[in-house]
This record gives structure tokens, C-alpha cells and sequence, in this order.
């Protein structure tokens, strides 16, 4: 039996107009070639007897000749800006980075696809330069993107942090496109907002990655060695009933304080847990654009 491997893609599109100039799949700000009409226009001024509209021309005052003009669609660059710091390496079947790796290398296929470019900036406490991935196109970007993230080691102790998400954003701020901002946010969120403040030029989708293990505690067992993956900690939990609902609670606190945080900026995040899954995230997007 032969089985195909088909590459996961998902369908995106901005909820608003971008501009640029190069052709591609999402609604545009600039005049051109598309099928969006924005107005009309003295042909003198858009010399394209193609697009003469002879109805608005006979109708027009003084008398003149006029075009339809229409907004082109064009490509749009799209940014990943990944966590790499410890806690990103924790997972029970597979780590929360290679589960980010499975989608960087789905958007490489899917920004292709839809004719973008794409690229990569990384952050543990400081930004990865060694990360670092410029805007291209081409068919196998994510595929290298991802291999740079499965190959990465780790740095004991050294913990993620909004400082080093300030330098990674540094090189995109004020620029139009789209950007996925995928982490696990576990490290203080009280400046995250001015991050979000650089980036308002751009559409933002916060991905946060968990895994089912540090959500949810074990079924079964009493006793429980926990790492603490930031800072190389260890201590062992009693596991009775209000522990286990302390920890439920906890993880319900967190998911309320991470969407509050990004409903103020009109921000919904996207879930990861365990693996991306490519059919939720079109889902997710078709739901923002609608």
C-alpha cells in the first residue's frame, strides 16, 4: 500500500487592506490590476481605454471619458517571532518547539502557496541571531526555518522574557504583514502591551503552545518530581484532590489572563496543544475575516 505524505497547509487571509505592490492573494490599499472597484477616474489620469466606462462617462460633468479603477490584490511578508528559551523544549509526547517547528514548516508551504514571503526571528532572554531568517519566497523556506528550530540547543537556566521578545520585534516594527507571535508565555506578561504597540502596523496572531502535561496533572499517582524548566529547579508534589484542582485553577487563571491581555488590543490567541493541527488555524482565520 503506498501512503502520500501531504504537506500540512492552512488558509490565511488579513482582515484588512495591505499595501505593496507585488501581486498576490490578499486585498490591497494600492491602485491596479484586481477586481475590487474603488472609483472613477478621468482617463487622461489612468490612460487605459480598456477600462472605459461609456455609461459614468455620459453621465459625467463636464463630459470626459472615464475609467473604472480597481484595487489590485497583492503579497504581503509574513514573520514568525518563536520562543526558544527552556520551558519550549518540555513535552511529554514531543516538544512544545518542535510542535512550533510542525507549524513553521506548514507556514513555509502555506505563505508559498498564497505567494508570500516568509521569514523568522527568535527570543530566549535576548534575541537569536543565529535564528534569524529574512523574508523570502520560495517552496522549501519553512522547511529550513523549521530545521533551524529542531536543531537549536538548549541553554540551561536561561528562562524566556519579554526582553528578549522586545529586541526580536525591534526589527519589525512599523511594518505591514502579517505576524505570528508563538510561545508558551510563561514569564510576566506587564509589558507585553508596548510590544503589541510596535507591531500595530501588522495583523498579529499570538500562538500559544502547551503542552496536555503541564495543564492538565497526571490521572493516577500521589507523588509528582517536577523540573522547573527555566530555572532548573526540582521539588516534589503531593498530588491530593486540591492540589490537582489548584492546578486546574491555576492553568484556567492563566488562559483568562492571556486573553484579556490580547482582547484589548482586538487580539484573539490560537491554542496549540500537543500538535498543530493545520484545519483549526484555516478555521481560525476564516472565523476573523468573516
Amino acid at each position: 500500500m503506498n501512503v502520500t505524505n501531504v504537506m500540512p497547509e492552512f488558509h490565511y487571509r488579513l482582515p484588512m487592506r495591505a499595501g505593496g505592490s507585488r501581486p498576490g492573494s490578499h486585498p490591497g490599499s494600492s491602485f491596479g490590476a484586481g477586481q475590487a472597484f474603488a472609483m472613477h477616474a478621468r482617463l487622461f489620469d489612468h490612460p487605459d481605454p480598456r477600462r472605459v466606462d461609456l455609461r459614468a462617462s455620459l453621465r459625467a460633468i463636464p463630459a470626459e471619458w472615464l475609467v473604472r479603477v480597481h484595487l489590485q490584490r497583492v503579497a504581503v511578508p509574513v514573520y514568525v517571532v518563536i520562543d526558544v528559551s527552556a520551558s519550549m523544549y518540555f513535552g511529554l509526547l514531543k516538544s512544545k518547539l518542535h510542535v512550533a517547528a510542525d507549524f513553521v514548516t506548514a507556514l513555509g508551504y502555506s505563505a508559498f502557496r498564497a505567494g508570500d514571503q516568509v521569514g523568522m526571528v527568535a527570543f530566549d532572554n535576548t534575541e537569536r541571531e543565529e535564528l534569524y531568517s529574512p523574508a523570502r519566497y520560495g517552496q522549501g523556506v519553512g522547511d529550513v526555518m523549521a530545521g533551524l528550530l529542531r536543531d537549536c540547543t538548549l541553554t540551561p537556566g536561561v528562562a524566556g522574557g519579554i526582553g528578549g521578545l522586545e529586541q526580536a520585534v525591534a526589527k519589525l516594527a512599523g511594518r505591514q504583514g502579517l505576524i505570528f507571535i508563538v510561545s508558551d508565555f510563561h514569564w510576566p506578561l506587564a509589558r507585553l502591551p508596548s510590544v503589541l504597540d510596535t507591531l500595530t502596523h501588522a495583523y498579529v496572531i499570538p500562538m500559544v503552545v502547551w503542552d496536555q502535561a503541564e495543564i492538565e496533572p497526571p490521572a493516577q499517582g500521589s507523588l509528582l518530581a517536577v523540573d522547573d524548566a527555566e530555572t532548573g529547579g526540582r521539588r516534589t508534589l503531593w498530588l491530593r484532590g486540591k492540589t490537582r484542582q489548584d492546578w486546574r485553577d491555576a492553568v484556567a487563571r492563566r488562559r483568562l489572563e492571556i486573553k484579556s491581555l490580547f482582547d484589548k488590543r482586538g487580539l484573539r490567541p490560537f491554542y496549540v496543544q500537543g500538535t498543530f493541527d493545520a484545519e483549526a488555524l484555516s478555521r481560525y482565520f476564516l472565523e476573523a475575516v468573516v
